[in-house]
């Protein structure tokens, strides 16, 4: 460690000398519609304490011990390896987990990075890896020679990290920390702007952006809002392009080296945030409005019937064949998370759950240690190949499940998926009450009014559809209870202890006021019906709830090893998979596709053995639609939105499950007679 890096707990908290800007925030900040709940406030259970159960034991609780880039020399520990963004992907997943299950082992492992990082502050406020000027010339950080730095953008994702750190422990040494930082940070951005070292800095501002504001409601200090306002100067303008629907438009149109980087699905991911970010730093509407033209026109045009949009790695349109980062999936969740605090739309929150509880799942191996650097839709193989990516990559190992395959970037980056949804089931109420606004199987514990409340959510959502609120509080609490009722839901009903209390309609949030007493069961029954949905080239999705089915495959997978990049699994349909739904089905879905539900698995697993939830369908095969290099082309259809080439003279009956369960699979069909 450098003679003079000092402990952050030494300093106290010094005001901001900002910069001008082009552009200074309005005098409002906008206070968040839904309050975040300190991390550890929410406890996962049943199914989804499983799922974090199987992080702790694979990858998310061991990276540290079976990658390369972190287990050696670690920047973040000192050393002269990964300085960059692998090691703060990591810990982003990784302390969530360890105080969610009250991990002693994970606690201690992830907090010798937290006690480096917040040691390593330089006495002008830079902090992370020794850098090689320190190294090799004894050169001291300031803002005056901060070039001698190193890129914003991995200390942007180690700043999320030890928010979450804080809002575990509140260790104040991190409010210290954070304000110093952005001190030097303010003093430096003429000499070294936002993107003087790359452009993923440039395109990821909004996250640096998201930690200053998320800072100032806790100091209060306006020249934050200066500084969060300079950063997005220097950014790419993510929240105008969402607005311009020219964007997006070049967007599908253009696959060329040119602006690349404003195509980069992970990079969109994150950007999802922005005006949401701007909206509540500024106060201006504009930005909610440019929100939603940008997210509906990314799902119209490149959105897939899982809940994300296409992206390998850019933008690729709504083909079915196309990929989706792993990368992209999460931080667009995280996204959606935020956005859901800062807007309270209840638009956001059905995507998040669609998004969550399809395309999350599918893209990890059962134990959690093996990764698909791309899905695919219509996945009929996962083999080393092209496919259809714009990103085919030297080695053709996108699209098999390695820990290594493709790029490593998700190898580190998959484990805030899962432990930040789980932090976010539960928002508070600047009404001080409660909203549950996403739903699994959990359980609160939190103050209202000075009275300690736990609220147990025993629940197999999304498999089920009644979820059971279990009440437990030494005296009865008078609190509002928000409950949202997704836009897919016709009618929900709610009872109190056996008795019903109302209906609703779906697409709202509604609100309970009561005296709460122990004991207490508030029972939300959402039920569930068939549907299908229409998606590109006149394909047709099965839905049920928040859940998309599939074709269910058998699977053979195949263990081979790519010098470079080690061990890694390709997996092959043991039975055929090409077949249409029959139009009558699409028609009548209520009566032609018939579901079949069994118990949620102990322990459950995301895969096709352990899929509680079976839809069967008639079906016919087109024997012309065929893999050529392993992508399965969608057949062409007409006006009619029927395939008008040859079929399988047999009606067959065809077995779907949830889209989460699989690894190869059909989900997007043809429609035939």
């Amino acid at each position: 460690m450098l003679k003079y890096i000092l402990s952050a707990s030494a300093i106290v908290l010094m005001a901001f000398t900002p910069l001008p800007v082009k552009d200074k925030p309005a005098n409002t900040f906008v206070q968040p519609v839904y309050q975040e709940l300190p991390l550890g406030s929410i406890k996962p259970k049943g199914w989804l304490l499983q799922q974090l159960q199987i992080m702790s034991k694979g990858s998310t609780g061991h990276l540290d011990e079976v990658h390369a880039k972190i287990a050696n020399d670690n920047g973040w520990l000192g050393g002269k390896g990964d300085g960059w963004e692998e090691t703060p992907y990591w810990l982003d997943g990784a302390v969530p987990l360890a105080y969610l299950l009250d991990d002693a082992a994970l606690k201690t492992k992830v907090l010798k990075y937290i006690e480096w990082t917040l040691k390593s502050q330089r006495p002008s406020g830079y902090f992370g890896p020794i850098t090689k000027p320190e190294r090799e010339q004894n050169i001291q950080i300031t803002a005056d020679n901060c070039e001698a730095g190193e890129d914003w953008w991995p200390k942007m994702v180690m700043l999320k990290v030890m928010q979450q750190y804080y809002e575990a422990t509140n260790d104040q040494r991190v409010i210290t920390f954070m304000t110093r930082y952005f001190q030097y940070q303010m003093k430096s951005l003429k000499t070294c702007p936002i993107g003087k070292w790359t452009e993923w800095a440039t395109s990821r501002g909004t996250d640096n952006e998201m930690i200053i504001q998320w800072l100032y409601m806790i100091t209060k200090d306006k020249a934050l809002l200066d500084l969060a306002a300079q950063i997005e100067a220097q950014s790419f303008t993510w929240s105008t392009w969402f607005g311009n629907r020219d964007w997006v438009m070049h967007a599908a149109a253009n696959q060329t080296d040119e602006h690349w980087m404003s195509r980069h699905a992970v990079n969109i991911g994150m950007a999802l945030k922005s005006p949401a970010i701007n909206y509540q730093r500024a106060g201006d509407s504009l930005y909610l409005k440019q929100l939603k033209t940008g997210w509906n026109d990314l799902m119209l045009l490149h959105g897939l019937p899982m809940g994300i949009f296409s992206g390998d790695e850019d933008l690729h349109g709504n083909d079915p064949t196309q990929g989706v980062e792993l990368c992209a999936i999460v931080e667009s969740m995280y996204s959606l998370e935020k956005i859901i605090s800062i807007t309270g739309d209840i638009h956001y929150m059905d995507a998040l759950e669609r998004m969550t509880f399809n395309a999350l799942p599918t893209q990890t191996s059962d134990d959690y240690n093996n990764k698909q650097y791309f899905q695919i839709a219509n996945q009929v193989e996962v083999s080393r190949g092209v496919f259809d990516f714009s990103l085919p990559f030297d080695r053709g190992m996108n699209n098999v499940f390695g820990l290594r395959s493709g790029y490593t970037c998700c190898t580190s980056n998959m484990h805030q998926g899962w432990t930040k949804f789980t932090t976010h089931l539960w928002y508070a109420t600047p009404q001080g009450g409660l909203a549950a606004l996403e739903y699994s199987p959990n359980e609160i514990t939190t103050t209202i009014k000075s009275e300690r409340i736990t609220i147990s959510e025993e629940t197999n959502y999304p498999f089920e559809d009644v979820i059971n609120f279990k009440f437990a509080m030494k005296k009865p609490v008078t609190m509002p209870l928000q409950l949202r009722i997704p836009a897919w839901c016709k009618e929900a009903i709610v009872t109190l202890n056996g008795k019903q209390l109302r209906t609703a309609n779906g697409g709202q949030i509604i609100t309970i006021e009561q005296t709460w007493k122990n004991k207490d069961i508030l029972t939300l029954q959402l039920p569930m019906e068939v549907t299908t949905s229409n998606w590109a080239k006149n394909s047709r999705a099965v839905e049920r709830g928040p859940l998309v089915y599939a074709l269910k495959l058998g699977e053979r997978w195949e263990k081979s090893n790519e010098p470079a990049e080690g061990d890694y699994y390709s997996v092959y349909p043991t039975e055929a998979w090409n077949y249409g739904l029959l139009q009558e089905a699409i028609n009548n879905p209520k009566a032609k596709l018939q579901v079949t539900v069994q118990p949620v698995a102990t322990p459950f697993i995301w895969n096709q053995q352990h899929a509680p939830i079976t839809i069967t369908a008639p079906a016919r095969k087109i024997p012309d639609w065929k893999v050529v290099n392993g992508v399965a082309h969608q057949p062409i259809t007409n006006r009619t939105n029927v395939y008008q080439g040859e079929t399988g003279k047999e009606v067959e009956t065809i077995s779907l499950i949830p889209y989460g369960c699989t690894k190869v699979r059909i989900v997007a069909f043809p429609v035939v007679k």
